[in-house]
């Protein structure tokens, strides 16, 4: 599955040390604005405590994890709508994404140089935010001009477009994002959908901090937590620099000690990777033999034949029904002749909403 998220935010704020910690990718990280110019793309496995147990029941030859694909991006500046920076390419790197990791600088550390000169989280926020929404109201006023004059013939279709454009322009003219609006009608969101607005994207906010912080965060963390409370979005707290440590670390008991000691009981990085997953809505599904426990990735909502698909093409086309163990019952029960045995093998047509967790077998014929 192709989607993935993007790291944004202004220079210098740890985009690129975060991402070489979740990356196999090394994007280099210096104290300069526009180290990354073109877009560093990274796959990276989610981490699963559910592959842990089905490996211990099943003994399969291999493991393969969900993964989720990460995009760093060139910092962004004020001005950026009007070309400054690297501004257009970067706003069109973000148009290529589906969902928004923006960092935001919450340390104090007169070593590495701001591009504002201070450190205020809540400014650098709506600096990202304003340019962001300066190109969706472009994008919008451009498409009002071409769609007013074929909805003022009466032409039904235009009319529909134009309403939804109206209602982006209202919330943006407003220094809004475009993910404030919430449409009901199918028609209505694939319009929206089609537009591909940047503030219509979901967006964390990852807060890089400091050593000291990475455990409860700090008050450049609260103020932001503070400006942000309004919108449908979250906060995650890290360290970079700390995660950078932890990813030189080969020893999982010496990771696990240094987490210990920082009062973490999970390093920053798996949470953001877990976060990304979610922000994607994406959820998992298992399959599980003596050849592999596989995690497999589809989107929140999915039906059997859709989820058959993302294994080949011809389960989605044949598919004839499927074969569902919820994976508690599969944990207790320790295998598929024994979840048959108890009636906990239920057997699934082509309406049958896949919910995370489920492990499944497809029956095909094309």
């Amino acid at each position: 599955m192709s989607l993935r998220c993007g790291i944004v935010g202004l220079p210098n704020v740890g985009k690129s040390t975060l991402f070489n910690c979740i990356s196999s990718s090394k994007a280099q990280a210096a104290n300069f604005p526009f180290c990354t110019i073109e877009p560093n793309l990274g796959s990276t496995n989610v981490p699963d405590e559910r592959l842990n147990v089905l490996e211990s029941i099943v003994h399969p030859k291999r493991v393969i994890p969900a993964t989720v694909d990460i995009v760093d991006i060139a910092g962004l500046v004020r001005g950026a709508s009007k070309g400054e920076g690297l501004g257009n390419q970067f706003l069109a790197n973000i148009r290529e994404t589906d969902a928004i990791l923006h960092v935001i600088r919450c340390f104090d550390d007169p070593n590495v140089v701001h591009v504002d000169g201070t450190i205020d989280p809540v400014r650098d926020k709506e600096v990202v935010d304003t340019e962001l929404q300066l190109k969706d109201l472009e994008t919008i006023e451009g498409r009002i001009s071409k769609t007013a004059k074929v909805a003022a013939i009466g032409d039904k279709d235009a009319k529909r477009v134009e309403n939804v454009l109206e209602r982006y322009k209202a919330v943006l003219d407003q220094g809004k994002n475009a993910r404030e609006v919430k449409f009901d009608a199918p028609e209505d969101v694939r319009i929206a959908k089609d537009l591909c607005l940047l503030t219509a994207k979901p967006v964390l906010y990852v807060c890089n901090v400091d050593e000291s912080s990475a455990a409860n965060g700090n008050a450049y963390v609260e103020a932001l937590r503070k400006e942000i409370a309004g919108e449908d979005a979250d906060i995650l707290v890290i360290a970079a620099k700390i995660e950078s440590e932890i990813a030189e670390m080969d020893s999982y008991d010496d990771r696990k000690l240094f987490l210990d000691e920082l009062g973490l009981k999970q390093s920053g990085i798996e949470r953001l990777v877990r976060k990304a997953y979610d922000l994607l809505s994406l959820q998992t599904y298992f399959t599980e033999g003596e050849p592999e426990v596989r995690a497999w990735t589809i989107h929140k909502g999915d039906k059997a034949p859709k989820a058959a698909g993302v294994i080949h093409t011809d389960f989605e086309k044949g598919f004839i029904r499927a074969e569902v163990i919820k994976y508690g019952d599969f944990v207790e029960l320790k295998s598929d002749s024994a979840c048959r045995a108890a009636g906990k093998l239920y057997s699934e047509g082509k309406d049958y909403v896949v919910e995370d967790g489920d492990i499944m077998h497809f029956l095909f014929n094309v």
